[in-house]
């Protein structure tokens, strides 16, 4: 059976899960239909129409981008806007595109797009530059029950697919308490001494954990297995633990000076058109990266104690007012930061494929992207 759009599609997903992506950020299918054929993946930074051309010249391409293509929400898919051009494309071509964007950028495989530079530098004792916490994708399940029924409650919402942590299933968390209520006239309690009288019952407190896409079958067989006639429940978001999170603090192997540091970081990517900002004799020993545009993550540089900040498109104002605060600064430019990056999502692509039987071959566009000469 060959790949499907789908496949890829959840492959991608359980590697670089969509709710560890940016609130504001769009991921995931864009373009096609998930029952789609997949003869090879193509993967690129930017979706471009010569991109779609490349992809086009071979049946049944998918795309694998890391930017959106459609980013920005669009009123009307027509081809005024470039974004809606280069859909319309890639639509009529049979095109499939998918984006891997900050869910990518957090990756913790090696394919983030801040852990080149790290490679490149050989940082130490590397952590997350930023820890913000995101929505796991999970809920949390609290629902209250009658000793008598825990078991038999516990077992149908476990069968429905809650309660299930790493390799260990039927998970719960119970607390014994009590209950109180007042029947109301034509209600049908399950306990108490009836109509209009006010009862305190022993009850426990069920906790599971639940994946988001299974949350309507574990409430119906919550509601099917308990004996209440109406059932108490509550669904919690959960978020991801704080080891999630973007860019990348570590410390050099011994000391260096900026100017050093900004060769090896040109070479090593390579970032041809790489500049940096600070006294080039300045020693530097504490490097924060964010691949990409990253003038916005300044701050947090600052307050991770940096030397140094590593990352891309950065304007004049925001540079200046880093340097009064004594960051030094590295712009190796929007491009060469994460397209150094396509070579390790790649080879984890391809071996978390491997593992799955699948066996379109993924492979980098020859498209440059750059828009810079």
């Amino acid at each position: 059976m060959s790949d499907r759009v789908g496949d890829w599609l959840q492959l991608v997903h359980d590697r670089y899960p969509p709710a560890e992506a940016a609130s504001w950020d769009h991921v995931g299918l864009q373009v096609g239909d998930p029952a789609w054929p997949v003869a090879r993946v193509l993967v690129c930074l930017d979706v471009t129409g010569a991109v779609v051309e490349e992809a086009a010249a071979v049946p049944d391409t998918l795309v694998l981008a890391h930017h959106p293509l459609l980013f920005r929400p669009l009123a009307a898919l027509t081809p005024s806007t470039a974004s809606g051009r280069t859909a319309l494309a890639a639509a009529r071509a049979g095109v499939a595109v998918v984006a891997a964007h900050t869910n990518l950028d957090v990756a913790r495989d090696g394919a983030g797009t801040s852990d080149p530079v790290v490679g490149v530098l050989g940082l130490r004792d590397v952590r997350p530059l930023t820890t913000e916490l995101r929505e796991s994708g999970d809920l949390k399940l609290v629902t209250f029950v009658p000793p008598e029924a825990l078991d038999t409650v516990l077992d149908a919402v476990a069968a429905a697919g809650a309660g299930r942590i790493g390799d260990y299933e039927r998970c719960s968390f119970r607390v014994d308490g009590t209950g109180t209520f007042r029947p109301l006239p034509g209600s049908d309690p399950y306990s108490g001494e009836g109509v209009g009288q006010d009862a305190a019952e022993q009850e426990w407190r069920l906790e599971v954990v639940l994946p988001r896409g299974r949350a309507g079958a574990v409430v119906t067989a919550l509601d099917e297995a308990h004996p209440y006639e109406e059932v108490a429940y509550d669904l919690y978001p959960l978020v991801a633990g704080a080891e999630v999170g973007l860019g990348r603090i570590g410390r050099l192997p011994e000391p260096r000076t900026l100017a050093d540091l900004a060769e090896t970081v040109r070479h090593g990517l390579p970032a041809p058109h790489l500049r940096f900002a600070g006294d080039p004799d300045r020693t530097v020993e504490r490097v924060a990266v964010v691949g990409g545009a990253g003038d916005g993550h300044i701050g947090d540089a600052l307050r991770a104690g940096a030397d140094v900040y590593v990352t891309g498109d950065l304007r004049h104002h925001v540079t200046l007012d880093a340097l009064e605060q004594g960051l030094c600064l590295v712009d190796a430019g929007h491009h060469a930061t994460e397209a150094a990056a396509l070579p390790h999502w790649i080879a984890r692509l391809t071996e978390a494929a491997d593992g799955r039987g699948l066996t379109a071959p993924v492979i980098a566009s020859d498209t440059p992207t750059t828009p810079w000469r």
